[in-house]
């Protein structure tokens, strides 16, 4: 096998946000397994960094023992972009022919990249590009449709119904998912009859280490308590949480409270500021060793195209609540054995009352869910499942 290139708008070891770490362990597990890899990026720093920015300097270069070559990224005009984007973001499913021409010409480009793709394709067995919304993806694809293998990280969301990008992305040559209801979402939106495709799900390191009594001790918690870990705002569905946990505060008896781990802010209801815990960052060690101190993991999030808490929380012998409305994790939940789902508040008391009452069973659970990760998300295993995606694409 050739090496394989790894294409992505931005690339980082301490860049955080799932399909980075993904790819950052695509690359690290390949490689790891004696398969050559470069990394094919833009000099620009993160998704939270203006698209016009190239911080990084251009050339190749070794970072942590890849091979990354960075392109400078291509002049974009970020106000037509943001006027669509914030179209899309409003729930806006259909726009403009002329409209969606302007969210990828002026999305993050590089001629450059493109041109370096194009001209040294028969240097690689296979390209990956993810995620899907990005012109890295869009227009890097296009350059080597037939050694093309999109990571999409699909969403039930506005941006994967644009048109342009079910044409292009109906000619890829191959198509990785993190989840099989992700791909579900892609047999209904985009042709896939010629599209070699696969649930290789995301790699975990499957081997964790947790002391729930280092945890209780160094953040002096002694009450039970849920955990939420990721970015604490709206999109994520914590003000749901958050909401619903206020009412089942009225009639708890037992002191529980909710710990907060991860980046962002929103505002605490006022009436349970005493019960909310909000800790921020916290190294990587001690949210191990919160998921084992955890009576549960709640990942209320609508939108997942996979949720590496919940798979962590299990791997910490915990099990997890998600959201019924999240298509991804319910059916891991469900899948796997591994945890309960909710709708509506009433669901939401129904399964804390569950776990309290029956902790034989949530010890069961989280087993079930532990089991269901070594089995699936080993690297691996997962690692096993592209070359076999890359070989179905060469042949």
């Amino acid at each position: 096998m050739k090496k394989i290139g790894l294409v992505c708008p931005w690339y980082g070891e301490k860049i955080t946000g799932g399909a980075e770490a993904n790819l950052r362990g695509i690359a690290h597990n390949m490689q790891k397994r004696g398969i050559e890899v470069e990394v094919l990026t833009t000099c620009v720093k993160d998704a939270n960094s203006d698209f016009n920015a190239n911080v990084h300097p251009q050339g190749c270069s070794v970072e942590a023992g890849i091979t990354v070559r960075r392109f400078p990224s291509d002049v974009s005009d970020l106000g037509a972009f943001v006027y669509v984007n914030h179209k899309l973001c409003g729930g806006q499913k259909v726009i403009s022919y002329d409209e969606e021409k302007t969210f990828v010409e002026q999305n993050i480009n590089s001629k450059e990249l493109y041109r370096y793709i194009r001209e040294h394709e028969k240097e690689y067995s296979a390209f990956l590009f993810s995620p899907y919304l990005f012109g890295t993806t869009y227009f890097g694809a296009q350059q080597v449709l037939k050694k093309a293998i999109l990571i999409p990280c699909f969403h039930d969301e506005p941006y994967v119904y644009l048109r342009n990008f079910r044409r292009v992305y109906s000619k890829v040559a191959g198509m990785a998912f993190n989840a099989q209801p992700e791909q579900w979402i892609a047999e209904k939106l985009y042709d896939l009859r010629n599209v070699h495709t696969m649930v290789t799900g995301c790699g975990l390191d499957t081997n964790l280490q947790y002391d729930a009594r280092r945890f209780r001790t160094k953040y002096q918690i002694n009450d039970p308590f849920i955990l939420y870990a990721g970015r604490k705002n709206a999109g994520k569905n914590v003000d749901t949480l958050l909401h619903y946990f206020s009412i089942y505060k009225r009639k708890d008896t037992r002191k529980l409270k909710l710990v907060l781990i991860g980046g962002g802010q929103i505002a605490i209801p006022p009436e349970i500021k005493d019960d909310v815990i909000d800790l921020g960052f916290v190294p990587i060690q001690d949210k191990y060793d919160a998921y084992g101190a955890a009576e549960l993991l709640c990942q209320p999030s609508k939108h997942e195209s996979f949720s590496l808490v919940i798979m962590e929380s299990w791997l910490c012998d915990r099990p997890v609540l998600v959201s019924g409305d999240c298509a991804v994790t319910k059916n891991f939940a469900v899948q796997s054995g591994g945890g309960l789902y909710f709708t509506n508040y009433g669901e939401f008391a129904g399964a804390l009352d569950y776990y309290k009452d029956h902790p034989d069973m949530s010890e069961k659970m989280a087993a079930a869910g532990k089991a269901y990760v070594k089995e699936n998300f080993d690297w691996d295993r997962v690692i096993e499942k592209y070359v076999t995606l890359i070989e179905e694409i060469s042949e």
